[in-house]
């Protein structure tokens, strides 16, 4: 029994602790459910389908971002939390099942959006028990949690309930107000308790998922020219795609992960914790958001410059999925520049001026074949990307000069 006990329980984090085997086993599931919301989005591109597609992200990324916060403080691989990974691996796969029938009620089988909001409530009352039980003499952590219960899970579970009884438009109202209070209600509940054990690993565990988004939006690309021949169009559009999730990645890996980690590590106490949550769980999500988005535009024009017996080379993206290529980029770009200004205090010209461009020029997008629009796109990213990267060395070339 002694060694039962000893195999179930808690084993803490040190400062020095890394991202184990068992998270990025956990990470795999997710993999699957930002496929899925691609997928939601592509059946039916459309303003309030994209919307409503970005809600399902958000609460998707939510119950990610809870259990890397737990895994910080609690090893994923020892004791009981395992178990704990596995079994809500296995509540969200079936919620990434959900997700692309999630706005609409099956005429047979079981409601795809009462599934979503149950297994999502479930993912949640787990992370709230397995944090009670990690820190049994934590006071201050366990009024938290209590406060989170009452103020930001109870409340969001109700209305997204709600919206699956109604459906259509109503039930997208009715979701957006639960994660409006999910979101916010961080900040009434505060961050006593809360903690960053290990810097390195908070930030690690964070650049994968983005590397995970970015991966999807080469899947994607791959999943649009299915079934149909390779053709030097193809070919070139593949390149384009590819350069510009290059671009994105050398914006996170090279400019802005290091950074952040940085400034992560030099904080204690409340102000790491304040820190953590603004940068990493608020500001990581515009990023992970802007590349589903750019994921959706890039399949589509894979889909187009492939299947010439539909269209055309010169035909443009049409509709929402117009927007989505640039604006998608516009998202990840303004996102990144939130995270430079809570960073280190400056709000960057070129992702922002950048980020402002991108999400205007949707009605340009479909005026120009789909083809030259992605080729220009990721020209124009890899350029901001440079642009800022030079401007991000100067003050720090001047010190060094300067010392």
């Amino acid at each position: 029994m002694a060694w039962n006990r000893e195999r179930a329980r808690m084993v803490a984090t040190g400062d020095d602790h890394k991202v184990t085997p068992a998270e990025l086993f956990f990470d795999l599931v997710f993999v699957y459910a930002i496929t899925q919301v691609t997928a939601l989005m592509a059946a039916a591109p459309s303003p309030a389908r994209m919307v409503g597609a970005m809600v399902v992200l958000a609460l998707l990324w939510w119950c990610w971002c809870c259990f890397a916060w737990l895994g910080n403080v609690v090893r994923a691989d020892s004791g009981a939390l395992f178990g704990v990974l596995v079994t809500v691996m296995a509540v969200v796969l079936i919620v990434s099942l959900a997700v692309p029938r999630v706005f609409t009620d099956a005429p047979e089988g079981l409601s795809p959006p009462l599934v979503f909001v149950l297994c999502y409530g479930a993912v949640r009352i787990l992370h709230l028990v397995s944090y009670w039980v990690s820190s049994p003499g934590d006071a201050a952590l366990r009024a938290t949690l209590r406060r989170t219960a009452l103020l930001s899970v109870l409340p969001p579970l109700v209305l997204l309930l709600i919206g699956c009884a109604h459906g259509g438009r109503a039930q997208l109202l009715w979701w957006l107000g639960a994660v409006a209070i999910d979101y916010g209600g961080v900040y009434l509940t505060g961050s006593s308790g809360w903690r960053v054990n290990s810097p390195g690993h908070f930030a690690e565990r964070h650049g994968l998922i983005v590397i995970i988004a970015l991966g999807e939006s080469i899947v994607a690309m791959g999943v649009g020219v299915g079934g149909f021949p390779l053709s030097y169009a193809v070919l070139g559009a593949s390149a384009a795609g590819l350069l510009l999730s290059a671009g994105l990645w050398r914006l996170y890996f090279r400019q802005l992960g290091e950074a952040a980690e940085h400034r992560l590590t030099g904080l204690d106490g409340d102000e790491r914790t304040r820190f953590a949550r603004d940068v990493y769980t608020f500001l990581h999500l515009p990023l992970v958001a802007g590349i589903v988005l750019c994921a959706l535009g890039m399949k589509k024009v894979l889909q187009q410059v492939a299947d010439t017996g539909h269209y055309g080379l010169a035909e443009p993206l049409h509709g929402a999925v117009a927007w989505s290529l640039t604006g998608g980029v516009g998202v990840y770009l303004l996102g990144a520049a939130a995270i430079v200004l809570r960073t280190s205090g400056r709000l960057p010209a070129a992702l922002t001026v950048g980020g402002v461009c991108c999400l205007a020029a949707g009605p340009l997008v479909g005026l120009v074949p789909a083809l030259a629009a992605l080729t220009v796109l990721a020209t124009a990213a890899a350029v901001l990307v440079a642009l800022h990267s030079r401007r991000g060395r100067g003050p720090v070339e001047a010190d060094a000069s300067g010392a």
